[in-house]
């Protein structure tokens, strides 16, 4: 709809998980809220191109693997069976498509003015949307997201980015990626178990950086066990075409040069802020270094009234923390006294990582934790074992979990589990660490058996780590 000229209460730019999540909390409190998207499509990168459509790409691969593994459980009949990708990615844009017209619908329902446009600030209370007429606010929630990165090297164009794997048409039989953060790591392990070669091109020999080793090396091990290829210390140098649409890619890996055709090639090297468009520099809001806007614990950059979370703000870039923190800054600026002061803690803010296994985390890796309490104040617990899916199975996937215990009383102060089931058990342990659970309070709860979580309440100290 075109702008109206309205002075709103609240205008949110972004309606993306943390800006549709801000915008009806606001409105539920009787404030006028007006909330542009210029993408057409409401729900931001979660919806569109990422944590749903992923997760249907995922729950397909499962499937994949579960048929391998139907004959080693008694079903002889079962596989190897074809995948028609191309039937599958339209079924589940279909349900994308119903995903936006139901944000849409409930941007209606609660009274928030839904406007289609490309927001460019005038200045720190008004906005246009390139037609000269100009839309203010009393308060502005700048909530805009991220987008993928791509390298500046010769032919990149040739490939495509996490937004553009949704977008094929039909499954690529030779596959590269590069990078190894946890969006490279899980396109490429849907890649695999949908029957693609894949091969995973990263900077150093490890993947995953960021996560505790526990994680990162029992993933490493196992992709390579069922035959994804890593390329480690590589550098991309360039993509050129080649014979029936195959890309050359050109690369040095230990300092030697080579190459090698794929069918696709994914870049995954990470994201930056959508933040092109918004004439930021009319509106006196800041940056750092690496081009996030700048927001305090609050959420308030350094223009009063003018507020930014999520992606846009580069911290702990999750669905969950943007719907968290739009709906807690709501709850502020509109909400009762009792509000007042709300805001998100980013504290022991849980992740998972769906891959093949899944694997999860909340809380501390061992070296922030060695760092923040000292190596003679903590006690680790490993347990790495086969779940009893693998019972009757010749690959055992493996499973291996930390609990990080800190001072004499064994605060759990971090856990890290990898295997099969690990993004669904994690959420109620992720509760225990918030609440402030000891390592005593695991060992008094009953395990449930036979379960592979049952692992983290009957670690012993046969299960100590020497750090």
């Amino acid at each position: 709809m075109p702008p109206t000229g309205k002075i709103y209460d609240y205008l949110v730019i972004g309606g993306g998980s943390g800006g549709l999540a801000s915008a009806r909390r606001a409105a539920s409190y009787g404030a006028k809220v007006g909330l542009i998207e210029g993408s057409g499509r409401l729900g931001g990168t979660c919806v569109n191109v990422g944590c749903v459509p992923k997760k249907v790409m995922w729950n397909t691969a499962s499937i994949a693997e579960a048929i391998h593994d139907a004959k080693e459980y008694g079903f002889p009949e079962v596989g190897p069976t074809t995948f028609d990708w191309n039937t599958l990615k339209h079924k589940r844009d279909a349900y994308i498509k119903r995903l936006n017209g139901i944000y849409e619908r409930n941007l209606e329902k609660d009274s928030v003015e839904y406007i289609s446009g490309l927001a460019s600030f005038v200045s720190g209370n008004s906005v246009t949307l390139g037609n000269g007429e100009e839309i203010h606010a009393k308060k502005i929630l700048i909530a805009v997201g991220g987008r993928p990165t791509i390298p500046h090297v010769p032919g990149a164009e040739l490939g495509i980015d996490s937004d553009g794997f949704f977008d094929l048409e039909h499954q690529p039989k030779r596959v590269a990626v590069v990078g190894t953060g946890y969006i490279g790591v899980e396109l490429a392990g849907i890649f695999h178990a949908l029957g693609s070669k894949v091969s995973i091109f990263s900077r150093t020999e490890e993947i995953l950086r960021p996560f505790d080793p526990i994680i990162k090396d029992t993933l490493r091990k196992e992709m390579i066990k069922i035959g994804v290829e890593i390329v480690p210390h590589a550098k991309v140098k360039s993509l050129a075409k080649a014979e029936n649409n195959a890309i050359t890619l050109n690369y040095a890996s230990n300092g030697q040069d080579a190459s090698a055709e794929f069918d696709t090639v994914l870049w995954a090297i990470g994201r930056h802020p959508n933040l092109k468009s918004l004439a930021l520099d009319k509106a006196g809001v800041t940056l750092n270094n690496k081009g996030y806007v700048v927001a305090d614990e609050y959420q308030e950059t350094v223009i009063p009234e003018v507020y930014a979370l999520g992606d846009v703000c580069g911290i702990e870039q999750l669905t969950p923390v943007a719907i968290a923190a739009g709906r807690r800054l709501s709850d502020r600026l509109f909400g009762p006294a009792q509000f007042k002061n709300a805001k998100l803690d980013y504290r022991n803010v849980p992740s998972v990582i769906f891959s093949h296994p899944t694997a999860g985390a909340v809380g501390l890796t061992e070296a922030q934790a060695i760092k923040e309490y000292g190596v003679e104040n903590l006690n680790v617990y490993v347990s790495e074992f086969s779940g009893m899916y693998n019972a009757m199975k010749v690959h055992k996937t493996p499973s291996a979990f930390k609990l990080i215990c800190a001072g004499p009383e064994e605060k759990v102060v971090g856990i890290h589990i990898v295997g099969q089931g690990s993004d669904e058990m994690l959420q109620g342990f992720a509760v225990a660490l918030k609440m402030g659970a000891t390592k005593a309070d695991f060992d008094s709860t009953v395990a449930l058996h036979p379960t592979s979580a049952e692992e983290l309440v009957t670690l012993t100290k046969a299960n100590l780590k020497k750090l």
